[in-house]
């Protein structure tokens, strides 16, 4: 007999586009049912290359409400090469899982996932803040909305989960691989001088080596590659806004 845990946790392929239904049953709600949907997910995860260059690109983020259970998610899209803006979308949303650490997908995706529902233009490639492959489980925030939706996504993390990596070279652009249990899962990117680095990894639909390109396309200014940025900026102003509407 299958435990009910497992059963619910393989709904979850399908709870892509009941984000905005009733249908919220289907998403996991305790510690064994999001690790039994992680241990059932994490072999689809495939990394292959890139049909055509991407021509668009999504950043998507999720900001907390400091007092309520309550989430507002972000979803910009950008044009490449330009980095000029094309679409934004914000929502909010009710937080559906505790904090626990390697579950971030399990409170984040259901609002990214409706932010890029309400999408008009759909991105060739998602950036997200969160891990991809470089996750304990080999199926970070990143790499699950990517089976989730079935795009490529990259995972672009401001802190490491899991892996090691050496010293890495003070300068703007410098990269080292980053390994666990002997396979490089990401690479360790200084994307601007003086400033901590990122650690990118494949989500899903896309190579290692494409997943820093696109990120270093994507680079403008500022340390978060601009799709990112711009979905961090929405997200925190969506936040402020509903302080002052209270």
């Amino acid at each position: 007999m299958i435990p009910d845990g497992t059963v619910k946790a393989l709904q979850c392929l399908e709870f892509g586009g009941a984000v905005n239904s009733a249908d919220e049953s289907s998403w996991p709600r305790n510690y064994q049912e999001a690790l039994a949907c992680q241990q059932a997910l994490q072999n689809k995860v495939r990394l292959t290359p890139l049909e055509r260059p991407p021509r668009l690109v999504a950043g998507v983020d999720a900001a907390y409400d400091k007092n309520r259970p309550i989430l507002f998610g972000a979803a910009v899209v950008m044009s490449l090469p330009e980095l000029q803006l094309v679409e934004k979308v914000a929502v909010t949303g009710e937080v559906l899982f505790p904090y626990i650490p390697g579950l971030l997908t399990f409170r984040e995706a259901p609002i990214l996932l409706a932010a890029l529902n309400r999408l008009r233009r759909q991105p060739d490639v998602i950036l997200v803040d969160g891990q991809g492959i470089a996750h304990p489980r080999g199926l970070g925030l990143a790499s699950h909305l990517g089976l989730l939706i079935g795009r490529p996504t990259i995972g672009c993390a401001k802190s490491r989960l899991i892996g090691t990596t050496d010293d890495l070279r003070r300068e703007a652009g410098s990269v080292n691989p980053l390994r666990w249990e002997g396979k490089i899962i990401g690479i360790v990117w200084r994307s601007k001088l003086r400033c901590n680095p990122l650690y990118i990894s494949p989500g899903h639909l896309i190579t290692l080596e494409e997943a820093l390109r696109v990120a270093q396309q994507c680079l403008g200014r500022y340390r978060l590659p601009l799709p990112l940025r711009e979905a961090h900026l929405l997200s925190q102003q969506q936040r402020q806004q509903a302080v002052l509407n209270q």
